[in-house]
This record gives structure tokens, sequence and C-alpha cells, in this order.
């Protein structure tokens, strides 16, 4: 978006402001727009960040199938702030960086295994209009990941779809966090659909 978010961003203020901006510009080296966006409604803001933290200490399913979905999911809906803060959270968790470069493109990539391209075809799917999960699509990845982690990835793209659809909803766009360390470019996927997982 030219011309900036579609909520103007409010100012940060006061005592938890001051916190919240330094542990911004601590973790991220700014303080991003979305912030100063969702600023406006601090419930708002602190339900989704609880809830975004919450999900740090779920730990039945493997951190990199999650994060493979959730920016499965960034890339489908068009949320580039998911996938530029993704990429770089991704870089910052020593996760295999070559892989997640590819996420935009997976379908054409020969880079994954079949258990994660299960994985991001289920969250493409979960994220459809209407949802075309298969009875087939979740006994293959219950019979892979057991039934406690096939929960926990599904909350999760579940609420993968929330925060993207939020971003794009305000027009929160990438702020530049990849590229700030140094990662190459996210890839570009062809024109190409993806026929199936």
């Amino acid at each position: 978006m030219a011309n900036g978010t579609r909520v103007p961003p409010a100012p940060i203020e006061g005592l938890y402001g001051t916190l919240m901006k330094r542990f911004s510009k601590k973790r991220f080296g700014v303080v991003p727009d979305g912030l100063g966006v969702l600023w406006h409604n601090r419930r708002v803001l602190k339900a989704s960040m609880g809830m975004g933290y919450k999900t740090t200490r779920w730990n039945e399913c493997d951190e990199q199938l999650k994060s493979f979905a959730h920016m499965a999911v960034a890339s489908l809906v068009g949320c580039s702030f998911c996938l530029d803060l993704g990429y770089f959270m991704a870089h910052d968790e020593g996760l295999e960086e070559a892989k997640v470069r590819e996420i935009p493109r997976w379908w054409e990539s020969e880079l994954f295994t079949p258990l994660e391209r299960e994985v991001m075809a289920y969250a493409e799917a979960m994220s459809q209009t209407p949802p075309t999960v298969t009875d087939d699509m979740s006994a293959q990845l219950l019979d892979q990941l057991g039934a406690p982690a096939l929960v926990e990835l599904t909350a999760f793209i579940s609420l993968a779809n929330q925060t993207a659809r939020t971003n794009v909803a305000l027009g929160i766009e990438a702020q530049g966090f990849s590229t700030s360390c140094g990662l190459p470019p996210m890839a570009n996927p062809s024109n190409d659909l993806p026929t199936s997982a």
C-alpha cells in the first residue's frame, strides 16, 4: 500500500507503550506499523499478542512444520508482513532458510519433504472459503503426526489465518525485517497453481 496502512497508526504512548516500543526495537530493530494500528484498540492488541505468546508454549507439533504452515497461509492470503516477519523469525530461530524462502512456491519446489508438502496443502485447504480440507488429508496427517499434534497444527493455522487476514484488511505490509538481516528475497511463484500435494 503506497500510502501506508488503511488505519493510520496511533501514537504509542504511556508506560505500556514505552515498553512495547522498547521490546519491538530490541526484537525487530523497528516498531512495526501494525503496533500503531492496533494501538487504537489495546484490548484487541493485548488479546492478539497474548494468544501469540500462548502458542509459543504449545509443543506437540514440530516448530518448523508450524512455521511452514503459517507462511503458506500468509502467502495464499497475501500477507506480505507475515511472510517478511516469518522469514526473519525463521532465520532468528535457526530454521531451514532455504526452505522458508521457497514457501511462496512450495508446490513447485523440490526442497520439501512429503510431510512438509502435506502440511502446507492442509494449511492452504483450511484457508479457502469454504475450507477444502478432505478426510484423506486429515487422515494422512493424523497418521503421521498423531492427534495432539494435528489439533495443535489446526489451531495454529486457524490463528495464522486470523493474523494474516487482519493485516491484509488493515493494510499492514512488509517492513523489511528479512532484508535487515541480509536474507535473500523470498521466491516468487510461477503462474501455475498447485494441483495437489
